[in-house]
């Protein structure tokens, strides 16, 4: 028997990719630039933090935004849809046949559904909003469950780069097992970020320590150059 496998990435996923990507990658980077020009891990830790507060609520609101947008959209395009049914209702029918024209339908059963589907007007308007335009109706409680995945998603990356600078004093010391710690996380989770995306998870997984290898690198080459230490 064939059985098909299809990948589906949730919202709630995305917004957890999105959230951990940037939380290991940020402070880390931010923790690997503030090594190479002080010694001191608390100013680390300190510094680390005030960006970790700042940079889930920046995050979270870009999130919950990004939500309320799309539910503004969808509303703003439910109400052309209705107005349209309403004053162009021939003109719409049209378009539901030219849908099922490209299915394939004859003519006389384009015409047959096109007029079933027109006495119902809230169906009509789903089917006009889903296949016309493409846009599927958004959860309530999207923006607010959004920003808070996103938000904490960002405080749990970071605190992971940010730990070794807890427990040991000397920054370029505890940078080592900062450096560590995270390119092991950043690799599993590039892992299954690419499996949950239906991407190669191997090759994905060292896309992500790459990135952010690079991007701590060049944080800390900069605080070197800057400081001249």
């Amino acid at each position: 028997m064939h059985h098909e496998h299809h990948v589906t990435s949730s919202e709630t996923i995305r917004d957890i990719v999105i959230g951990m990507s940037d939380g290991l990658t940020v402070p880390f980077a931010l923790a690997a630039g503030l090594s190479g020009a002080i010694s001191s891990s608390t100013l680390v830790v300190t510094a680390g933090i005030a960006e970790i507060v700042a940079g889930s609520i920046a995050m979270g609101l870009g999130g919950y935004l990004a939500g309320r947008t799309e539910a503004d959209h969808y509303q703003s395009e439910l109400k052309r849809e209705y107005e349209e049914v309403e004053r162009l209702p021939e003109q719409e029918k049209a378009e539901v046949k030219q849908v099922f024209a490209e299915f394939g339908l004859s003519e006389p059963l384009q015409q047959q559904i096109a007029d079933e589907m027109a006495k119902d007007k809230k169906k009509w308007v789903e089917f006009m909003m889903r296949y016309e335009l493409g846009l599927e109706e958004p959860n309530a409680n999207r923006a607010t469950k959004s920003a808070i995945t996103i938000g904490v998603s960002y405080i749990v990356g970071g605190i992971i780069p940010l730990s070794p600078y807890i427990i040991i004093d000397h920054a370029q010391q505890a940078l080592y097992y900062s450096c560590g710690l995270t390119l092991i996380c950043l690799f599993i989770f590039g892992y299954f970020k690419s499996k949950m995306t239906g991407q190669p998870a191997l090759s994905g997984a060292f896309k992500v320590v790459v990135i952010g290898a690079l991007a701590a690198g060049a944080a800390f080459l900069m605080a070197k150059l800057i400081t001249g230490k």
